[in-house]
């Protein structure tokens, strides 16, 4: 059986329930340790058993990233921000990825991207980067940034073949939230 071929693209107002709707959870067997040191930390993966199986809490912000919007990062509203879509050939959304620009340090920031679970490992992950670099090159970015959990193993090794590399570390940014206990890693890679 062939893959159904997908189609890249932005955002359009009626993509706002699917991108809403879609399956970002995962599944992972291992996570990355986080040990915080004098100068700075380190990361070690260890397995975890039984697994983790990762649902993010529904967002309680209100159509901030409904392409239908004022605000909407699908539309040319804000030129700054994007929401790229992948629409399977039967008309469901496989994946998408919301992006945003900062001029002042000449930086795109993934701000949010899934991929639905049964059309993963398909590289569709890969070409929704690929549309956030192009538009990262419009707009003239020297890097492209990401916050990532250090439990999202499986996230964390996809950027790394696309050439992110670590950055940073946030040990309280989900503090008070249902994520709490995990770290934010942040990582970046140049805009070529």
């Amino acid at each position: 059986m062939r893959d159904p071929e997908y189609a890249f693209r932005a955002a359009r107002p009626e993509d706002a329930a699917a991108i809403e709707a879609l399956d970002g959870s995962f599944a992972t067997r291992t996570v990355f340790h986080v040990a915080v040191t004098e100068n700075g930390f380190t990361l070690r993966e260890i397995p975890v058993d039984p697994p983790l199986h990762k649902v993010f809490p529904a967002e309680d912000t209100e159509a901030a990233d409904d392409p239908g919007t004022e605000d909407d990062p699908g539309t040319e509203e804000d030129p700054d921000r994007r929401t790229f879509v992948a629409a399977a050939a039967d008309g469901g959304l496989a994946g998408f990825a919301t992006v945003g620009y900062a001029a002042w340090n000449r930086r795109l920031v993934i701000e949010d991207i899934a991929i639905a679970p049964a059309h993963r490992g398909r590289g569709i992950g890969r070409a929704l980067i690929g549309q956030a670099v192009a538009f990262a090159r419009e707009r003239g970015a020297v890097h492209i940034w990401l916050e990532v959990s250090n439990v999202n193993a499986p996230a964390i090794h996809a950027y790394r073949r696309l050439g992110f590399t670590l950055c940073g570390l946030d040990t309280a940014l989900y503090d008070g939230t249902p994520s709490a206990g995990e770290q934010a890693l942040y990582m970046s890679m140049p805009c070529r």
